[in-house]
């Protein structure tokens, strides 16, 4: 999808102007254009070192404040900008919630996973949630037996960008872009 992308915007830089092909001699009001042309790119907006002065006053233009750049050679859309500041590893899902400390953000696995038969209730005991590194434990049959089942919990990792903003260029599918 990626890659459509990126032939669809190169193939209207093609038909626009010259300066939109060659993101280095971009006049400074077509500085939009030039960010477009690099957020399309399947290997990244700062592959190509010609990008990378435009993306990265892109992300300080942002981080300040400003709107997402206008460019009159094709037409996006961009959200408003966001932040998320932690991220889970894949399996799991991140979960926030206020407790004894304030609001708490951890990484909550997405499927039941086997856990130490420990953290599960004993027969006629009741427990309504996990010790913490696992949520709601519990014994279900399995292969003939009982094992016990929970959704661990791991701490978040932190993004060193943790700002974004959701673009959709020439109606292709939305790219969120870090910064």
């Amino acid at each position: 999808m990626k890659n459509l992308l990126f032939n669809s915007v190169v193939a209207a830089c093609c038909l626009a102007p010259p300066y939109l092909t060659s993101p280095g001699r971009a006049q400074a009001n077509e500085w939009g254009c030039e960010v477009i042309l690099c957020l399309s790119n399947p290997g990244g907006p700062t592959q190509f070192a010609a990008c990378r002065p435009s993306i990265q006053k892109l992300w300080r233009e942002l981080a300040e404040g400003h709107s997402f750049p206008t460019c009159s050679g094709a037409t996006f859309h961009s959200s408003r900008p966001g932040y998320e500041p932690y991220y889970c590893e894949t399996g799991y899902r991140l979960k926030t919630d206020y407790g004894p400390r304030g609001q708490e953000t951890i990484c909550v696995s997405a499927a039941l996973q086997p856990v130490s038969d420990a953290l599960c209730p004993n027969v006629g005991e009741s427990r309504s949630s996990g010790n913490g590194s696992v949520l709601s434990p519990r014994w279900q049959r399995s292969d003939g037996g009982r094992r016990c089942m929970g959704y661990p919990t791991a701490r978040p990792k932190v993004r060193s960008q943790p700002h974004y903003v959701d673009v959709t260029i020439d109606g292709m599918a939305t790219q969120r872009v870090w910064y």
